[in-house]
């Protein structure tokens, strides 16, 4: 009896993960589809205002803005999925008021000393200030530890299940503001340059992050009540750097074809191929999506020891993920021409450029959620010494690629890339989790190595 009414209990609790999950799954996914069709607005609103050049200015700025803010967390925003539901599932309170403290000052604190550092090296040679990229990148070393911050942020709000609050912020209303403050700056007599573009991206970042550690610091006080704070660097940092490293090749890793194309080709062409990614974000937030309202309860699952709860999410999580991708895919390859020419009539040429990201992430989203488990379970070394390489693997392609194909060059290695990291994250995932997460796994297998 008292063993099925325990069984029973977990059931019940399993149930509820599971419509949770899904329910903050298609909050998050909503959210960021609105969130997009603000940000493809904003970047048809600055092509259209400042031409392909400046465009292009502007996108290969942000690039290494979003690539080194997101690292400059030192993976402690991902380390927040990790450890913040882990320490609340056991009772650990100290801990996890020690983990908020210390990934809060220690993002703030490396933000602001790689910025200054990238500033002394941009400084040193002296010809960057002086080219038509050096009022931008002054401008986005502003911007650089605001991203950082909102960026942890929205990893605490992500381990407490709070979807909305973790995306909304930085994915919908700073969107928006951005296309107002851009378009009001150019009413105003601004002129329609890069360096504006960032600072009104400055300005909707300030104003998001501030938004967002209010409600998250209210929230915070509901939910964890004060106390003494317990410190364990060893632990969070011996996990957090590692997850760090494959954050920055994650993130090199998205933007790895732009950073090539901005050292072999000529700015405008960069922003004809910008325009392509930015339409492609669209496949991509559906894994986004799932990982936002899944990564953390793959967590809270290994912490509880529910093996079985466990197996069923990522078998689950897989399934949706790829129906979810194909036909967001679908559509957007259908709408692509017309999403294109809105751009401009030179952004047509986009296209096949389209077509081949879109099947990349189509074909990748086949192998499961490989990257999520090794984050959150353990096996962070792997993960990024995997995406490490897959990054190393697009570059080089790209390289070889686009003096050849050019623009089509860029695609092309980094679709291959994307399906071969899907490939290598599966696998090591059953290796040291013993889970099966390719789509056509019917069960995972025995208990973890």
């Amino acid at each position: 009896m008292a063993a099925g009414l325990t069984l029973g209990r977990a059931l019940g609790r399993l149930r509820v993960m599971r419509t949770s999950a899904a329910r903050a799954a298609l909050a998050v996914f909503a959210i960021r589809i609105a969130g997009a069709a603000f940000a493809y607005a904003a970047q048809v609103l600055m092509a259209r205002l400042m031409g392909k050049t400046e465009y292009g200015i502007f996108a290969t700025v942000w690039v290494w803005t979003a690539i080194i803010g997101h690292s400059s967390t030192l993976g402690l925003s991902q380390g927040a999925c990790r450890f913040l539901p882990a320490h609340q599932q056991h009772g650990d309170l100290a801990a996890a008021r020690g983990f908020l403290a210390a990934g809060a000052l220690v993002t703030l604190a490396t933000a602001i000393l790689v910025t200054l550092a990238g500033l002394a090296v941009v400084w040193g040679l002296g010809t960057v200030l002086a080219s038509p990229y050096g009022s931008a990148i002054l401008i986005a070393a502003l911007l650089l530890p605001l991203f950082a911050v909102q960026d942890y942020l929205e990893g605490v709000a992500r381990s407490q299940n709070w979807a909305v609050l973790a995306i909304a912020p930085p994915y919908l209303i700073r969107q928006g503001l951005i296309m107002v403050l851009m378009a009001t700056a150019v009413l105003l007599g601004a002129p329609p340059e890069a360096w504006v573009a960032v600072v009104c991206t400055l300005l909707a970042t300030a104003g998001t992050a501030l938004m967002q550690g209010v409600a998250v610091l209210a929230g915070l006080r509901r939910t964890l009540p004060r106390g003494p704070r317990q410190f364990r660097w060893r632990t969070w940092l011996g996990a957090c750097l590692p997850i760090a490293a494959g954050d920055l090749a994650s993130a090199g890793f998205l933007f790895v074809d732009v950073i090539v194309l901005s050292f072999l080709m000529p700015a405008a062409a960069v922003g004809i191929y910008f325009a392509a990614t930015r339409i492609q974000q669209l496949v991509v937030f559906v894994h986004f999506a799932a990982s936002a309202a899944t990564a953390q309860r793959f967590s809270a699952l290994h912490a509880r020891g529910d093996r079985g709860g466990l197996q069923q999410l990522v078998r689950r999580q897989a399934q949706a993920t790829f129906l979810a991708t194909a036909l967001v895919g679908l559509a957007a390859m259908l709408t692509g021409p017309w999403l294109l020419a809105l751009f401009g009539p030179e952004f047509e040429q986009s296209l096949p450029i389209l077509a081949i990201l879109i099947t990349g992430s189509i074909v990748a989203s086949l192998f499961g959620p490989g990257e999520d488990l090794l984050t959150m379970l353990g096996g962070e070394r792997l993960c990024a010494g995997i995406t490490a390489g897959m990054l190393a693997l697009a570059a080089a392609a790209c390289a070889v690629l686009v003096p050849w194909l050019g623009l089509v060059g860029a695609a092309l290695a980094l679709a291959g890339a994307t399906i071969l990291r899907g490939l290598a994250t599966a696998v090591a995932a059953r290796a040291v989790h013993g889970l099966a997460t390719p789509v056509w796994s019917r069960q995972s297998i025995g208990a973890a190595r």
